[in-house]
């Protein structure tokens, strides 16, 4: 599956639009997390629990997105982007979005996984 930013894919075309797909989770960061990046704040740095955290995060919406645009019959996602919010102080709801397509010459399979 071909994921891009760009709305198009050059040197190619696109034959069919089949919709808006989203892959969305909602994480809640564990009190230890927390309290640690109330202390980090104080020094300043890399709070690499959440990078992690958010990197998985994200790695785990485009999966669910990438799984939405093979169900409609998709061989790319143009658009793509994140977005991410906070929910009740605690939670936060990071979602991958995008259109879901078919491009002439790229096959069913780009070797994105």
């Amino acid at each position: 599956m071909l994921i891009s930013t760009m709305n198009d894919v050059p040197g190619h075309e696109v034959t069919e639009v089949l919709g808006e797909v989203f892959g969305l989770t909602v994480r809640s960061r564990n009190i230890g997390s927390q309290f640690g990046a109330g202390l980090k704040s104080l020094v300043g740095g890399e709070l690499k629990g959440m990078t992690k955290n958010l990197m998985d995060s994200r790695r785990d919406v485009i999966a669910r997105m990438v799984d939405e645009a093979r169900a409609k019959g998709a061989n790319a996602v143009l658009a793509m982007r994140f977005d991410t919010s906070e929910m009740g102080g605690n939670w936060t709801e990071i979602c991958a979005y995008g259109t879901a397509v078919r491009v002439a010459g790229l096959g069913d399979d780009t070797g994105w996984e």
